[in-house]
């Protein structure tokens, strides 16, 4: 199941504290490892809200929040689970199955309720995810912007 070659893409830690926004990196572990990205994150400890961006690959991306009681999950393409450990991990936390391998749709599996309480609705974030001929950098960087931290995570990017 697993690609062979190297995971290509990122992973952000983005945290809000006392009113503003930090990203910073998470190990590359997390893009193969959902249990990876879930401890990095629980390690980071905030008053205000915690989570992860993931892109891989140039393929999909997966936002992971942490909570007391678990995490909420989002992957961009359910279908990247027959391709990508860490997208099969998210489907099997959220006890979703992946789709036919000759299924060409793309679509999302998981919360997108996900980042609401951040302003980006999941009506408009499902509209993010159906941009199909963006990248997924290109994807969390206008969910960036929606929740406002879009410059603190472009300079994230462009540092990488």
């Amino acid at each position: 199941m697993a690609v062979k070659e190297p995971i290509t893409g990122f992973a952000v830690a983005v945290v809000r504290e006392d009113g503003r926004w930090r990203c910073g990196p998470l190990d590359t572990a997390a893009l193969t490892d959902l249990d990876a990205a879930i401890t990095q994150l629980r390690k980071l400890r905030s008053t205000g809200a915690v989570f992860g961006l993931l892109a891989v690959d140039d393929e999909f991306f997966v936002i992971v929040r942490p909570s007391p009681t678990g995490a909420s999950l989002l992957l961009s393409d359910a279908a990247a689970a027959l391709d990508y450990d860490v997208a099969a991990d998210v489907l099997d936390l959220l006890r979703a199955e992946p789709p036919d391998d000759d299924d060409d749709v793309i679509w999302p599996e998981g919360d997108l309720e996900i980042l609401a309480d951040l302003g980006m609705p999941g009506p408009e974030l499902e509209v993010i995810v159906n941009e199909v001929e963006l990248y997924p950098d290109e994807q969390l960087q206008m969910i960036a912007q929606r929740c406002g931290f879009g410059d603190e995570f472009a300079k994230f990017v462009d540092d990488l």
